[in-house]
């Protein structure tokens, strides 16, 4: 990927790095977190705090932290994946706010039910955290299940959209 602009953002659950192509937002990875970018690749990216579109990914974000905003409009570029990743990134995309899914059910969406593991390997790459919401896929069983930002944050995240599974947890946001 080239002519990547970057911004971090300081969120609740950590610090998360959001990038934007010029086909649109591209990144929205935590800190450390599996498959995120490594430091020999953002070297080559420019860091851009006025940029237009990491500016209002930002605002938007606060805004679901802060409970205000349960769905994200903002343009996405999700090339970096292969076609395969690409189809399962959008099924994600329609998972509402609340709701969950498995990863058989994402296969079945995408009329290959055979692909449960490619689906898990897809959610485990998503390049986007909590735009494309690969938190609100569970395991068979209705399970928490990997999350490359850590299981704590897709335990926080569910909780935060009122999901009825993580209500059993404490608040892992300030009070």
């Amino acid at each position: 990927m080239t002519n990547i602009s970057t911004h971090q953002l300081n969120g609740p659950l950590g610090p998360m790095i959001l990038a934007a192509s010029p086909q649109g937002l591209c990144g929205v990875w935590f800190e450390g977190q599996r498959h995120g970018p490594t430091e020999a690749r953002m070297q080559s990216w420019t860091t851009d705090s006025a940029h237009t579109l990491l500016q209002s990914a930002s605002k938007q974000l606060l805004a679901y932290f802060a409970g205000d905003l349960t769905s994200f409009n903002l343009p996405l570029d999700l090339s970096a994946g292969t076609p395969f990743q690409q189809s399962v990134w959008r099924v994600l995309s329609t998972i509402p706010s609340g709701a969950d899914q498995s990863y058989g059910d994402v296969a079945r969406q995408l009329k290959n039910p055979q692909a449960v593991r490619a689906v898990g390997a897809a959610v485990g790459r998503n390049p986007l955290s909590i735009i494309v919401p690969c938190h609100r896929v569970l395991g068979a069983g209705g399970q928490l299940t990997g999350y490359a930002g850590g299981l704590w944050r897709k335990q926080a995240l569910l909780k935060l959209e009122g999901h009825p599974m993580a209500q059993r947890t404490p608040s892992l946001f300030s009070e």
